[in-house]
């Protein structure tokens, strides 16, 4: 499915193919704590462990968006469509994303024979440890949701007792309404939202789908189904379902002059409200991978900038919304109104 050169484009880039449509790329953090040298935002926020996390997706270079932020070569995208009679099955995409993690590993581990000498740093215990990973995020590139057994990647990612999150471009709300229909929602759902109106979204994203705005707003209304109003995943009464629930973070990506502004914050909170997300996760743009072909290093906002626009959105949304956490190596910031429910407890 994947042609030669995009392949070859992939594996320059570090990735692990696996089978005819996913990938694996072995995260710098995961590798960063391998060396105890640093934890990722996500296990700083969320409590997952960075070194025992598998970055992949199930639809490595299918995503209807070629959006300007994107590490992703998105001029090689395939298309928006996976043929269900052609794909791999969720055990066989999650064996095999296992198998890639421990091949790209390997490179760490310290041989008996060598230990005396070697001046590796790596923690050999961490090591033994990630060669089972407990955690699949399930974002690397493309839109993992255009991949039609999502949900049963997700279920069996569960029963092996493992936790995912799971981030959408917002385009397919339907599969969204089927994954709370079957109760296959992933342990934390991630909706990406970069532009608060249908012009700058349309010069941001540069979508396929003609209905690109429509749908992200109706994925911003099926989100706000997904817990209880009123209630978090931890104080839920006893005579409400938790079927069809889950963790849910409206993510923004921020670009210096494009889109940060001051006056697109109340738009922005807008849209926070619409979807009464648990947490919004905000990120400062990286000029990294094909992104820098697109926008270069002025366009990163510095920690600073970040902080002053944060204080604003926060200010405009109220309802309790605060600050909770930041990891500014990352420049990320996470939004909540209770501290004491970012830890994930195990699934």
């Amino acid at each position: 499915m994947i042609p030669e050169k995009v392949k070859k484009i992939l594996k320059k880039q570090h990735y692990e193919i696996v089978g005819k449509h996913s990938a694996v790329q072995t995260c710098r953090w995961t590798k960063r704590s391998l060396r105890n040298e640093g934890i990722c935002y996500k296990e700083q926020f969320y409590g997952i462990k960075s070194h025992l996390c598998c970055q992949m997706t199930p639809s490595v270079m299918w995503c209807p968006n070629q959006c300007l932020h994107c590490w992703r070569a998105v001029e090689h995208t395939i298309g928006d469509k996976l043929d269900k009679e052609k794909v791999d099955s969720a055990s066989e995409i999650i064996d095999g994303c296992i198998e890639a993690q421990r091949k790209l590993l390997q490179g760490f581990k310290i041989l008996p024979e060598t230990a005396d000498i070697t001046f590796s740093k790596v923690d050999m215990k961490k090591w033994e440890e990630a060669q089972e990973p407990m955690q699949f995020a399930i974002s690397l590139s493309g839109e993992p949701t255009i991949y039609p057994y999502v949900g049963e990647l997700i279920e069996e990612l569960k029963q092996r007792g493992k936790t995912s999150f799971l981030v959408t471009n917002g385009l397919y709300p339907e599969k969204l309404q089927e994954l709370k229909d079957k109760n296959q929602l992933p342990t934390q759902l991630y909706l990406s939202v970069n532009a608060p109106n249908k012009k700058l979204y349309d010069e941001f994203h540069r979508s396929s789908k003609t209905d690109a705005w429509e749908l992200l707003n109706k994925s911003l209304e099926v989100m706000s189904t997904l817990t209880p109003q009123g209630c978090t995943l931890k104080n839920i009464p006893k005579n409400i379902s938790t079927k069809g629930n889950s963790r849910t973070v409206f993510r923004m990506n921020l670009v210096r002059d494009l889109n940060m502004g001051d006056e697109l914050i109340k738009e922005y909170s807008e849209m926070i409200r619409k979807a009464k997300p648990m947490f919004v996760e905000i990120k400062g743009f990286m000029s990294v991978g094909f992104a820098r072909e697109r926008l270069g290093y002025d366009r990163m906002p510095t920690n600073e900038e970040m902080e002053n626009f944060i204080a604003k959105l926060v200010a405009e949304l109220g309802e309790g919304y605060k600050l909770l956490d930041s990891h500014e190596r990352s420049r990320a910031y996470v939004l909540g109104k209770d501290e004491s429910q970012l830890k994930i407890e195990k699934p």
